[in-house]
């Protein structure tokens, strides 16, 4: 028996397979990539879903003008494709992506924002969960060269000292900010506060310990408050 040669492009095969409704749409939901917030509700067809795979910029079908539009294409805030998934019947498209710039036509980072664009932002806590998976792929697999890996193979005292110096070194970044608050001086917070949390990551990890212990932990507080 011969083989029937697939002639389908590679973009082709990449588009997920998706049962759409009697109008030939399924809904797509956009999820910012970095933190897992919706960003909006749109409708895709074959056609949105192939120009997305292809160029890499999110499209949809717009029902109210009945023609394909990539999502900023007036404004220049596009949706820049990571992944795309079905849920469990494969009639609702789930689409990762990295917005540039404000998604909602009001300035607003998200169509689920309050009005207002001055509210309460999310602050991209998701993003730690692939921060804690390259730090959990090292402890599991200890990999010649890793900072990480030469960190846990030294036990809770290396990793200890590089937290404690860490908070100190934040301390200090922040009494100089008191002194006189610059964007020279507060830059080196962010960036203390970054070693800090990391570090203490790889002390939950040489302890076999998981971030969800700590929140289990921040809930129970929290509950107890209440």
């Amino acid at each position: 028996m011969t083989d029937v040669a697939d002639t389908r492009t590679s973009a082709e095969r990449a588009v997920p397979n998706v049962r759409f409704g009697a109008d030939g749409l399924a809904p797509a939901v956009v999820q910012d990539a970095s933190d897992g917030r919706v960003l909006m509700l749109g409708y895709m067809d074959t056609e949105a879903l192939l120009a997305t795979v292809e160029t890499g910029d999110v499209h949809f079908r717009s029902r109210s003008r009945e023609r394909l539009w990539r999502k900023g294409e007036t404004s220049g805030n596009v949706l820049r494709l990571v992944r795309i998934d079905v849920d469990c019947d494969a009639d609702a498209i789930l689409v990762r992506a990295e917005p540039l710039g404000p998604t909602c036509h009001r300035g607003t980072g998200s169509c689920f924002d309050a009005a207002d664009a001055g509210g309460d932002a999310a602050q991209g806590f998701a993003w730690l969960e692939t921060l804690w998976a390259v730090i959990a792929a090292r402890a599991a697999d200890r990999p010649a060269g890793s900072y990480t890996a030469s960190l846990l193979d030294g036990g809770v005292d290396a990793v200890g000292r590089k937290v404690t110096e860490e908070a100190t070194e934040l301390l200090l970044a922040a009494k100089d900010d008191a002194v006189e608050s610059t964007p020279a001086t507060r830059a080196p917070i962010a960036g203390e506060a970054a070693d800090l949390l990391y570090h203490t990551l790889v002390l939950l990890a040489e302890r076999g310990m998981r971030p969800a212990d700590v929140i289990a932990a921040l809930r129970s507080r929290e509950a107890a408050r209440s």
